[in-house]
């Protein structure tokens, strides 16, 4: 069975797909795992567009129960151009998040990760995350 450093890779890759379009938004992926098996992926569009975890989510047919959402960034926890990913993927019922970044963004830096929390979903930190933190890097400093 596939780790979370695969799934991550995976993310990590999904993460590339959305340059250059998605400026000033950093380049996130987003990998749906259900029993070991990849059901949807995603990464973040333009400006306005799905960020990663919506691209994924809608991509999806059927039950959402049972995944694992694998992203290279903290969702985040706030309404901006678009719907805040974490309330998504509560919505959703996804039960486990796995990340790699703590997003440093003020707005949400934590949030979305305790949002996640306390609506009962078990969030893994810290996944692959001096990989993803080598590419998001140069992304992550003009939020």
């Amino acid at each position: 069975m596939a780790s979370h450093e695969t799934f991550m890779a995976l993310a990590l890759s999904e993460s590339k797909k959305a340059l250059p379009s998605c400026f000033p938004n950093p380049p996130i992926g987003c990998v749906l795992v259900r029993d070991g098996e990849i059901v949807a992926t995603g990464y973040t569009k333009a400006p306005g567009g799905y960020h990663a975890e919506a691209d994924a989510l809608a991509k999806c047919s059927g039950l959402l129960t049972g995944l694992t959402a694998y992203v290279t960034l903290e969702p985040c926890s706030f309404h901006g151009r678009t719907p805040s990913c974490a309330d998504a993927l509560i919505k959703q019922g996804i039960k486990r998040v796995v990340v790699a970044l703590v997003d440093p963004d003020p707005r949400n830096n934590g949030k979305g990760l305790e949002k996640l929390r306390q609506a009962g979903v078990d969030v893994v930190q810290g996944v692959y995350s001096g990989e993803v933190g080598e590419f998001l890097e140069p992304y992550l400093g003009n939020s």
